[in-house]
């Protein structure tokens, strides 16, 4: 399959970038960010969602540094997994992410930017025509959604990002940069409840890096994973928890794979997290694998997670 034809802008540095994005409104061009390209090429060969300009941020100087309290939004998921001054969670996270091939093309701000995907969606455009449309994709026919019948306003395509839950664990923040100028927030705020919008990334705005504190490198963390094919597949489902070994208070666990964002959770007490965690998660029927099966793993993967870092 070859994707259709766009204009590709490569800027090298972030004051290019923005000038990109603000000739690209002025013109009123829809346009996608690309990185590593490991997700958004294989949309585009499939012709889903396919815009006519894309800015790739490969060139962009100063987006790659991986610190103890900073990673680059163009880092690259395998140097991330070699590096000795990443978290050990974090670096956890990323060697669980698809191939070694892959992760040598894939970053950090492509994994958290991740789109969400659902098996009606996911397809080539012969199959999806054949069928309909669905509402993430409708072509402007009003398509309802696939997965819950009736109802045309809420997409529930699955987040399946690695990543994310690792650094909702941490307590990371998200640095953003866009024409409105920087901001950040902690990275549990940065996604929206919605498999179209996935994040709240306005237009033109780009992911700079994510910090986290110095007091992260102290916390113990675990990442777990289901998913078909250990050696590829994004996951069905994953939980990531860390603390400091001491204090109940400072334990964070998180989810993602099991709804259309990941997600950090709030707990009134500690004593049988794992279940609190089965009755507050309800995937839907969008992946590989049944939800049923999946939400009875959310348990599994938490037990695992929190003997793993001995609570």
């Amino acid at each position: 399959m070859r994707a259709p034809p766009f204009n590709l802008h490569t800027p090298s540095s972030v004051e290019e970038v923005l000038s990109i994005v603000n000739e690209l409104n002025n013109q009123g061009k829809d346009f996608d960010w690309i990185a590593g390209g490991t997700d958004l090429l294989p949309n585009y060969k499939w012709h889903i969602n396919v815009k006519s300009d894309v800015i790739s941020l490969a060139m962009v100087e100063g987006l790659s540094e991986i610190s103890s309290t900073e990673i680059g939004a163009m880092a690259r998921l395998s140097d991330i997994e070699s590096s000795e001054r990443a978290h050990p969670l974090i670096r956890l996270a990323a060697s669980k992410v698809a191939s070694s091939l892959i992760r040598k093309n894939a970053t950090l701000g492509g994994n958290l930017c991740l789109d969400t995907r659902c098996f009606w969606f996911n397809q080539s455009e012969e199959w999806r025509q054949s069928i309909d449309w669905c509402h993430k994709c409708d072509c402007d026919t009003s398509a309802d959604c696939r997965v819950i019948p009736n109802q045309n306003e809420l997409c529930v395509a699955t987040f399946q990002g690695d990543i994310a839950p690792a650094l909702m664990a941490l307590g990371a923040k998200i640095h953003l940069l866009g024409p409105s100028g920087a901001r950040e927030m902690p990275i549990e705020d940065f996604y929206a409840l919605d498999g179209i919008t996935r994040n709240v990334l306005q237009s033109g705005e780009m992911v700079l890096k994510v910090s986290l504190s110095g007091q992260s490198s102290k916390l113990k963390g675990s990442y777990q994973k289901l998913r078909v094919r250990d050696s590829w597949d994004f996951p069905e489902a994953g939980i990531a928890a860390a603390w400091d070994g001491e204090n109940m208070e400072s334990l964070r666990v998180a989810s993602t794979a099991l709804e259309s964002i990941p997600r950090l959770h709030d707990f009134e007490n500690t004593e049988d997290l794992p279940e609190q965690l089965y009755k507050e998660i309800k995937p839907v029927n969008n992946t590989f694998l049944p939800p049923r099966y999946r939400r009875s793993m959310i348990k599994v993967l938490a037990k695992r997670a929190l003997n793993d870092i001995g609570v």
